[in-house]
């Protein structure tokens, strides 16, 4: 479940805190709860959309605006304008309105979870930027601009017909600049709301190369905005601010955050942020969590990935806990968890995976720590939202989501069976039911939406092919919208035939049909749409920032008024719309612009304001008292102004915007204060009001009840004001086919028929169900979530309780706890136990661990949350269940691989090779491990690698020259390698090498030191005897006393002249002997350290060819070979300490390990002649053996008994 991933289930759309926001681009945002299976969340908007609006890009300038003449600030009140068929005031005769655009918005964080209005998260509010524009240019790149009109349009002048030009309406407003910030390219504003006049905005320069702020300003309005006082000198002249958080219990506690480039520090406000106090801070915050009942309690997510937690409102921090997944940290809900100081987080393990911890905040210890979910989970995936928690977990390369309704044992969400889902999101928990959209295994931008029962396991479909898009921070958008205040209605747009249409829904998504149509556009002229080859179509994206009011909306406290841009047509058109409004709840539509307009509701929804969306400055907003059928043009302020935004004041009983912009490219901020008071003649009475029934196509009941509701009359020029309370009358209906859709298992055939699937058997009762209980058997229909029907054919539809019958157990299945087939020794494998069909109470269950121990349970309930075992050696076990009852049995088979870590491999091949000679080269790991490792060896430049089970292997060099190979070995999540290089000849003679002692003293042992002094010593040579570098090779062994190999290579490209060149290498070889015999041969290790070279005694250096001639030394050979096996008898018979015969020994384990030669060597060296050489075969297939490290043998009776360890030594 990604965050598409969602990033890994889910897709919460946004809103900000109050009246916060933040303009810009790129905006921070209130983080909210979130699941994507597999994304990053923000708090829960009102419309409860998960679809999101893309964000425009900025146009590039703005042209310095042309002010026409100033008009009287107390100008009166014209005579009423002439209004077109739809309303609308024409602008002055003779001008062409240019391509509309919409306003630079900010964007909210993508989300994941759809739905969540409660969420407390807290990022940093919602931001506009400063948008420059040109009076030329167009809205490029923008979805939302329209293309320019096919020649000019008739325009009518806002004056009676036929009289005398009359004066401009205006709204009185007040204009305020703020000082000294014409540099700063952002701002965040909080409008406190909700009785308070204060309003709160933090200008900055963010600088975008630096990737930080650089300057800020703190501004302060009393008077809702009327004037503004600059506070930096009460936070600090040098502090830099980045970011404002407002706390959602008690909006008069504010937190501001200086930027982390600067200090780390905390303002703290209790007072709407007229006086402020400053704590440093040890760590850098990311994100705030606010608590959702407690004003003080806050958690803070730090860069680091650490969570902490302060219970006095940011003065005191406490670590709660480490490597937290970002956005996957909740507070406690109340009326579920018991403890109100709970936390959920998401905690990221070493292998990549996550778990789902609880812990108490002041008591998050380790003993302390709770984990609903046994398993571990997909990173990204846990989200607490409402009476539900869900989680993700994959296994094989296909998910599984689990959801907890209430806090109740975690189980696994049931689609249809062949959904094969790739891709889910949660969009909304509303009213005890969870809407999930999910992409299936065949579908690539469209989502099939399913909606759940009350405890969101069994979910059924409700459309499929529902359209998605991408957000502006890459979140994934499905265009679905829930209309506001008028439970069940939803509007989606679906994928039909490469076309997109919109549909509506007024029983959850029961039942769907196209909208229909206005019988006339904007000027009055018939539309001849006729259902279903045409139809009216929707954008659904809400807004992402509140400095706009999105294409489409609506409001609780508007009920059944929606406001949305689209188009009439085949299909939704992404070029050409206007804006279309509806006040029966979608059952009828209206135009009433041809272009995209910004629409805000007014005081309950009696009155709408609407302000063109251009990159052009405007003087003029248009208002409605009659739902959008006529409009009043009104001048807002002076001068032309350039709009970044606007913010309606909090509440329902709205009268109050700020309009955000400026006059020009380098003018100041231009905060525009308008008052919308003066436009209410009078206090509503009750000949203002009507009644209005919300319908279904004319049918009444609607979600099982008929309402009625009370609204003002269109037209009524009356303000309601803040102690109005919306009425509502609702009474049940009857229940009818649409009071219920087909139960989990059922497809619906026809109008109203629901057959089973062809997967699913209907006879099968739950796992749960024990024999001499009884379950409720479905009929195929269960009544919609929320629907309040009663009686009728609430029976009919109703599941029938029957009698569980006795099932065997079928279907039996042993899985680990993480899926993985792999398990540490020393560590809990925890094993769950999975049955298909039987009964669970009466079931008896076995689990053989493959080890030798195995365990009983008379019944599933102690093991529901898996079993775990300890394995002490490492290996391949097959595990084993059985599940037996009186009726049959059941077995499933597991194999698991234990292993323990792999620290270190060691390549062992010999330094020279014959050409077209088999070689063997092994691999040592430690520590070491049986049958679970995998090897991985590649020969040169191959690309495919060599791939066994098996630690060593045999190859063949056809070529000449050196080749390089590579070993890695595989154990578990562990991939660890070596390297080692091998020189391939035709043939070559080789000799062990001794040195002077005190060589040893200055051994560190490791092979650079080993590399460094076999070039010293090959340099030496070449020096005392002007033999070809290229045909010395000297490699030293590791461990001591300190010895080498010395290999006398033939020339290179000596094949045609084989023999010739045999004969020189047998002089080179006495040539080399002879100097090494005479100590000729020393190198000075360090001033005052002189080593001679020796060759070894005992075993001599044999001359390795592929020739069938035996010459005179091999009788000598074969003397040596017989002598050597007559000493190795005689010590094993009378086990005698002989002191240079001690040359087996164990591998020092943290150093590295490399390969000796293909001859011992002893601690002594006197000097010897070249006399007997060792057969070519017998000395490529002899066991090449580790040598000594780590110590000096010269001990007589010192011997070894280390061995390289295990798993089971470790």
């Amino acid at each position: 479940m990604e965050v598409a991933r969602v990033e890994r289930l889910a897709g919460w759309t946004g809103a900000p805190l109050a009246r916060t926001g933040l303009l810009l681009l790129s905006t921070w945002v209130l983080a909210g709860a979130e699941i994507t299976w597999g994304a990053t969340g923000s708090p829960g908007h009102p419309g409860s959309l998960v679809s999101r609006r893309p964000a425009l890009p900025p146009l590039s300038q703005r042209a310095v605006a042309n002010p026409g003449p100033e008009e009287p600030a107390n100008a009166r009140k014209a005579a009423a304008p002439e209004r077109l068929p739809s309303g609308e005031v024409r602008a002055e005769a003779g001008r062409t309105s240019p391509p509309g655009a919409p306003w630079v918005q900010g964007v909210l964080a993508p989300g994941k979870l759809g739905g969540a209005r409660r969420s407390r998260r807290a990022q940093p509010p919602s931001a506009l930027e400063r948008g420059d524009t040109r009076a030329t240019a167009t809205a490029e790149g923008s979805k939302g601009s329209r293309p320019p009109a096919q020649g000019p349009r008739e325009e009518v002048r806002a004056t009676r017909t036929g009289g005398p030009a009359a004066e401009e309406l205006r709204l009185p407003s007040t204009s305020f600049a703020l000082t000294g910030d014409s540099a700063h390219n952002q701002a965040m504003v909080h409008w406190f709301g909700h009785n308070s006049s204060v309003i709160l905005i933090l200008t900055k320069l963010y600088d975008f190369n630096l990737g930080s702020v650089t300057e800020s300003s703190l501004w302060r309005s009393t008077d809702y905005g009327t004037t503004y006082q600059k506070l930096n000198d009460k936070v600090g002249l040098k502090t830099v601010l980045s970011y404002l958080y407002v706390n959602p219990t008690n909006q008069r506690k504010i937190m501001l955050l200086s930027d982390p480039e600067l200090e780390s520090s905390i303002l703290i406000s209790s007072d709407e942020g007229a006086t402020y106090q400053k704590y440093r801070l040890t760590f850098y915050i990311q994100s705030l969590l606010f608590h959702p009942r407690q004003e003080d309690w806050v958690l803070a997510y730090s860069l680091d990935q650490k969570l902490y937690s302060s219970m006095d409102f940011g003065r005191r921090w406490q670590l709660v806990h480490e490597r937290i997944t970002p956005n996957r940290f909740y507070w406690s809900v109340a009326g579920l968890d018991r403890e109100a100081d709970l936390v959920h987080m998401e905690v990221r393990t070493a292998d990549g995976y996550a778990h789902y911890l609880t812990c108490r905040i002041q008591e998050c210890a380790e003993t302390t720590r709770s984990g609903p979910f046994a398993r571990s989970i997909d990173v990204s995936s846990l989200v607490v939202q409402d009476e539900y928690i869900f989680i993700q977990v994959t296994t094989g390369g296909r998910a599984s989501y689990y959801v907890s309704y209430r806090r109740e044992a975690f189980a696994q969400i049931k689609l249809p069976k062949y959904s094969l889902p790739k891709d889910m999101h949660i969009i909304s928990t509303d009213e005890n039911q969870v809407f999930a959209a999910v992409q299936e295994w065949n579908q690539n931008d469209t989502y099939n939406l399913y909606i759940s029962d009350t405890r969101g396991v069994y979910f059924t479909l409700a459309m499929e092919n529902v359209q998605s898009s991408r957000g502006q921070m890459g979140n994934i958008v499905i265009e679905l919208y829930e209309v506001a205040g008028l439970k069940g209605i939803f509007l989606a747009n679906k994928k039909v035939d490469e076309q997109v249409k919109t549909y509506i829904t007024y029983n959850k998504g029961r039942d769907w049909r196209l909208l229909q149509a206005p019988d006339v556009d904007l000027r009055g002229s018939p539309t001849h749409c006729l259902l279903p080859f045409c139809s009216l179509h929707l954008h659904l994206q809400l807004s992402e920032s509140p400095f706009s009011s999105g294409r489409i909306s609506s409001k609780e406290s508007a009920p059944g008024l929606v406001v949305a841009t689209g188009n009439v047509g085949p299909e939704l058109s992404y070029t050409d719309f206007g804006v279309f409004i509806s006040s029966d709840g979608g059952n009828t539509w209206r135009q009433i612009f041809d272009e995209e307009y910004n629409v805000w509701f007014l005081d309950w929804g009696g009155a709408l304001v609407a302000m063109k969306q251009k990159p052009l400055p405007v003087r003029h907003l248009w208002v409605s008292f009659d739902e959008g059928r006529s409009w009043d043009k009104y001048g807002f302020t002076l001068l032309p102004l350039f709009v970044d935004g606007a913010l309606v004041e909090a509440g329902v009983d709205t009268h109050i915007m700020t309009v955000f912009g400026h006059f020009s490219l380098r003018s100041e901020w231009q905060l525009v204060k308008v008052d919308y008071r003066s436009i209410f003649s009078r206090r509503c009475t009750k000949e203002d009001y009507q009644t209005w029934h919300l319908l279904n196509q004319g049918e009444p009941c609607v979600m099982g009840e008929r309402k009625i509701f009370k609204k003002r009359k269109p037209g009524s020029q009356c303000a309601l004001g803040r102690d109005h309370s919306g009425s509502v009358v609702s009474e049940p209906c009857v229940c009818a086919d649409w009071d219920f859709e087909c139960d989990y298992g059922y497809e619906r055939h026809g109008e109203s028929q629901c057959v089973p699937a062809f997967w699913y058997n209907p006879a099968s009762p739950s796992k749960d169900c024990s024999l001499g209980q009884s379950y409720l058997n479905s009929t195929g229909y269960r009544r919609i979530v929320s629907n309040n029907c009663t009686d009728g054919l609430r029976d009919k539809y109703s599941a029938k309780a029957q009698l569980c019958p006795g099932k065997a157990p079928r279907g039996l299945h042993v899985v680990t706890n993480d899926g993985r087939l792999v398990a540490e020794q020393g560590h809990n494998a925890t094993f769950i136990i999975l049955m298909e069909e039987g009964d669970l109470q009466r079931t008896n269950i076995q689990l053989d661990f493959g080890d030798g121990i195995a365990v009983s349970y008379a019944n599933f309930s102690p093991i529901e949350d898996g079993i775990k075992h300890v394995y002490k050696s490492a290996g391949i076990f097959q595990v084993t269940a059985y599940a037996e009852n009186n009726l049959g049995s059941d077995t499933a088979v597991l194999f698991l691989h234990v292993v323990c870590p792999v620290e270190h491999v060691h390549l062992r091949v010999p330094f020279v090779a014959i050409r077209n000679k088999e070689v063997n080269m092994s691999a040592v790991v430690w520590p070491s491990q049986l049958g679970t490792l995998t090897y991985f060896w590649w020969f040169g430049n191959s690309t495919k690698p060599l791939i066994t089970l098996d630690s060593s292997i045999s190859f063949t060099f056809l070529a000449e020259g050196t080749s390089s190979i590579t070993v890695q070995v595989a154990a578990g999540n562990a991939l660890i390698q070596d390297t080692k290089d091998i020189a391939v000849h035709e043939y070559f003679q080789s000799q062990l090498l001794s040195f002077s002692p005190n060589l040893d003293y200055h051994n560190p042992d490791i092979p650079e030191w080993r590399q460094d002094i076999g070039n010293v010593i090959r340099r030496a040579l070449v020096k005392v005897t002007s033999v070809p570098e290229d045909q010395i090779l000297v490699a030293v062994f590791p461990g001591l006393p300190t010895s080498a190999e010395l290999f006398i290579l033939p020339p290179k490209n000596v094949t045609e002249r084989r023999k010739g060149h045999e004969g020189d290498l047998e002089q080179i070889v006495e040539t080399l002997f002879n100097a090494l015999n005479q100590n000729l041969v020393q190198f000075e290790l360090k001033p005052g350290v002189q080593v001679i070279v020796y060759v070894t005694q005992l075993t001599l250096a044999p001359l390795v060819d592929t020739s069938a001639g035996h010459s005179s030394s091999a009788v000598l050979m074969l003397l040596s070979v017989v002598f050597v096996g007559l000493a190795v008898f005689l010590i094993y018979k009378f086990k005698r300490k002989i002191p240079w015969i001690n040359i087996y020994a164990q591998v020092q384990h943290d150093k590295e390990q490399e390969m000796i030669g293909s001859v011992s060597q002893s601690e002594n060296a006197p000097k010897i002649t070249l006399s007997d050489f060792t057969e070519p075969e017998e000395l490529m297939d002899k066991e090449l053996d580790p040598r000594v490290i780590g110590g000096i043998a010269t001990i007589a009776n010192s011997e070894s008994t280390k061995e390289i360890p295990n798993c089971t030594s470790v």
